[in-house]
């Protein structure tokens, strides 16, 4: 998920003694539903290749369908995961026959181009086919999936190998495997099928990086992540606190160091349901906050640390608001397409917060292999920044949003369809991003104490002036 509306200035000119016509205003963005009322101006069926999503919108509502090269079928909102769950809501007309819709404002769109009627290969008929089902599956990806390059897979080659162990009679667990194993040679974790079969849920997903695998299968998560923490704040200086529902930490180092660990990009306010204008609001609202209040102990500072080493991303303006704290001119900061010769559906700029605080001073930015999505972006955000250092591993490389892609026997797709790209023009997915500064951190060494380690390894590097 990623301007609001507004007005364009009149432009003026003088050309023998001429003055040029005023340049019309920009669209207006409304609100597709409004007290149970849908907007008529959005009445009609929509279409957008870049999604292969059709929405039809009604006085009583949106159906969205799935458009593939092997059927056409309609996919409710209620899965898994956010991406599965919310609808759009905002609409704005560009033409006749083009419009924007948005799940947020401001924050990302996809352009959809107007149908004069449902396409007929369009049908609510139930499809529980295998062959079916696997020939819709292997087109989506041919279709939306942007990095077989990147990754290095020859993806129509795995389509054949796999069309030869589908038939008519194919079981839902022999399915699920050779979905499995098209699946695992992208190793992307931007990219999961979640399918339930007689009652027992199967979750596929990989490119989980080396980390948290190692963990899981040995000390467990929980356990790793308490260690972490107790050795973290028994390290800071008195009155480091954990907040922004524990998923904030600030606190100083050896009294000149300040240090920010941020685990999760949103999620720090539970007052509003995840995917509404009011919670994007009120979590914009609640980092800066947290921001203030650490910032207010750092005046005294002489660098800063930003630990991401355990970020998990989340909602993409997060990443934007946090870039904003350490800026002193306005950046360009990346921009999103989802074809590789084509023109960026949006590029980014973003200013310094004018509402509170920035640093300027050194700022050290803390990445790893589970650094990932809104973590990555923030990161490449920051590392074109003269004061800004990236240190620790290299990040997973997982940048996309997920599309979501509900297949019609119930089971739940997503995959990566959107290439981000840095202020030069460098794509991060399949690869990461690679540290100036190398750290101990996870991996091959313990992973509840690398993490102090590099800590301390750092700071001393900070305070020998050897960074």
């Amino acid at each position: 998920m990623r301007l609001p509306s507004i007005l364009l200035s009149l432009a003026f000119a003088l050309f023998a003694c001429a003055q040029a016509p005023a340049a019309p205003p920009e669209p207006e963005t409304q609100l597709i539903a409004q007290n149970g009322t849908i907007l008529p101006e959005a009445f009609g069926i929509w279409s957008s290749q870049e999604s292969g999503w059709i929405l039809e919108i009604t006085s009583d509502g949106i159906t969205r369908w799935q458009d593939t090269t092997a059927a056409c079928y309609p996919a409710r909102q209620d899965g898994p995961t956010l991406m599965g769950q919310i609808e759009y809501r905002y609409f704005t007309p560009l033409d006749a026959d083009t419009a924007k819709f948005e799940y947020l404002p401001s924050d990302g769109h996809a352009l959809f181009t107007r149908l004069e009627h449902m396409p007929a290969r369009c049908s609510d008929t139930p499809i529980i086919d295998p062959v079916t089902l696997f020939e819709i599956f292997a087109s989506v990806f041919q279709q939306h999936y942007v990095f077989f390059d990147q990754r290095g897979v020859d993806w129509q080659a795995i389509t054949s190998k796999a069309r030869g162990q589908i038939s008519h009679d194919t079981s839902e667990e022999d399915l699920l495997s050779v979905f499995t194993e098209m699946l695992e040679p992208l190793q992307d974790s931007h990219t999961k099928l979640i399918a339930t079969i007689d009652g027992t849920p199967h979750r596929i997903q990989f490119g989980l990086g080396e980390t948290l695998p190692k963990v899981r299968a040995s000390i467990g998560e929980s356990p790793w992540l308490v260690g972490i923490l107790d050795n973290l704040m028994a390290w800071l200086d008195e009155g480091a606190v954990q907040t922004g529902n524990e998923r904030f930490i600030h606190g100083t180092v050896n009294g000149h160091i300040g240090y920010i660990q941020i685990f999760t990009m949103g999620g720090f306010t539970t007052a509003h349901e995840a995917g509404t204008p009011e919670w994007a609001n009120d979590e914009i609202k609640a980092l800066h906050n947290l921001f203030d209040e650490a910032f207010a102990g750092f005046d005294d500072t002489d660098a800063l640390i930003l630990d991401l080493s355990n970020n998990r991303g989340g909602y993409d303006a997060i990443t934007r608001a946090i870039a904003s704290r350490f800026l002193d001119a306005p950046i360009e900061a990346y921009s999103v397409r989802t074809e590789w010769e084509g023109t960026p559906l949006i590029t980014y700029t973003i200013a310094p917060y004018s509402d509170g605080p920035v640093y300027i001073k050194p700022v050290y930015v803390i990445t790893s292999d589970i650094t990932v999505s809104g973590g990555e972006i923030t990161t490449m955000m920051l590392q074109q920044l003269p004061h800004v250092t990236v240190a620790g591993r290299r990040t997973r490389g997982a940048f996309s949003t997920p599309l979501a892609k509900p297949l019609p026997n119930g089971w739940y797709l997503e995959l990566s369809n959107e290439i981000f790209s840095s202020a030069d023009g460098t794509v991060y997915e399949g690869r990461g991003i690679a540290p100036e500064i190398i750290l101990p951190l996870f991996a091959e060494n313990p992973p509840v104490e690398s993490h102090l380690t590099s800590l301390k390894q750092l700071v001393a590097c900070i305070e020998d002036e050897t960074c």
